[in-house]
């Protein structure tokens, strides 16, 4: 059973550019929920509070349980845009859950066990995660958190492909659902790690440095003028 996330929001009616630099000036952030064939809501979210929600990696995959003026609504954050170099959001889209339709979803992977793999335990090979989350497509209630990739057999030369996930139940991949190899990614690849070679040395420059040119005597007497 998936964690309730509660976020508290408070509707707003008045919209524009204006009334959304208020808001963030007051300490809030505007946000719009839509979906589940209903009108689109503009409401209003605790800045400080959603910061602290959107350091966790549930907040981007997880169903969350917004509250608009007291009455809860499940939703999933679709888009939220930050200032360019601030600590602030500045605008999030939810989106409404409707139990009974299955939803589209990235979640994020899990790898577990490297360390104790054959691969992890090998001087010399790199693993490298391909892929940090997959959409899934499930009914609501199936949406998992996060899901493992245990890497406890990997070893040099492995490939870890999509088909290859242990899935929850109810949960599906639907970029497997595309004909061709080319759409079952690679999750995780052990390979031997690049050794770059050493540049060789510059050969020896043939010119003699302009330091080393031997100049005229200044000590030497001039030769005699011809008449």
């Amino acid at each position: 059973m998936a964690t309730k996330h509660n976020i508290t929001a408070t509707s707003r009616k008045v919209g524009g550019k204006g009334a959304s630099r208020r808001l963030r000036h007051s300490g809030q952030v505007p946000a719009i929920v839509y979906g589940a064939h209903q009108e689109p809501q503009s409401v209003q979210v605790e800045h400080n509070h959603l910061w602290v929600a959107s350091q966790n990696e549930w907040f981007y995959s997880a169903i969350l349980e917004l509250s608009i003026d007291g009455k809860a609504e499940k939703v999933l954050l679709r888009d939220m845009q930050r200032h360019p170099f601030k600590q602030q959001i500045l605008h999030l889209d939810f989106l409404r859950i409707s139990e009974n339709e299955a939803l589209r979803a990235k979640v994020p992977l899990h790898f577990i066990n490297q360390e104790t793999s054959p691969a992890g335990k090998t001087a010399g090979v790199v693993v490298t995660h391909e892929l940090n989350e997959v959409e899934v497509s499930c009914l609501p209630k199936d949406l998992p958190e996060f899901i493992e990739v245990d890497l406890s057999a990997l070893d040099l030369g492995d490939i870890i492909h999509l088909s290859e996930l242990v899935l929850p139940k109810g949960v599906t991949l639907p970029a497997l659902a595309h004909a061709g190899k080319e759409h079952d990614l690679a999750l995780v690849i052990a390979r031997h790690a690049r050794v770059e070679a050493e540049p060789e040395p510059e050969a020896a420059s043939a010119e003699v440095p302009a330091a080393k040119v031997a100049k005229p005597d200044a000590a030497a007497p001039a030769a005699p003028k011809k008449k």
